[in-house]
């Protein structure tokens, strides 16, 4: 007769979970920025860059200069724009 218990596997912890990648909205519209402030993280351009911004390579939109966050419609779709204060 086993003195031990026979072990189960365990399920609270999967393997395959993975972290979130934090995207989204890290300045609002009225927000002031700086030139290099990132004002938001997205898979995929949802968001296009206006003036005073710039879209990196991860589509991530970024700050050129500083001024007050706007975002505005244009042909459909969401235009992010920095405009100077």
């Amino acid at each position: 007769m086993s003195h031990v218990k026979a072990g189960g596997s365990v399920r609270q912890h999967p393997q395959s979970r993975r972290h979130g990648k934090r995207l989204g909205l890290k300045k609002s519209g009225g927000q002031a920025v700086q030139p290099g402030h990132i004002i938001l993280r997205q898979r995929g351009a949802k968001y296009k860059a206006g003036t005073g911004v710039s879209m990196g390579k991860d589509h991530t939109i970024f700050a050129m200069m500083s001024g007050i966050v706007k975002f505005s419609q244009r042909f459909g779709r969401t235009v992010v724009n920095v405009v100077s204060a």
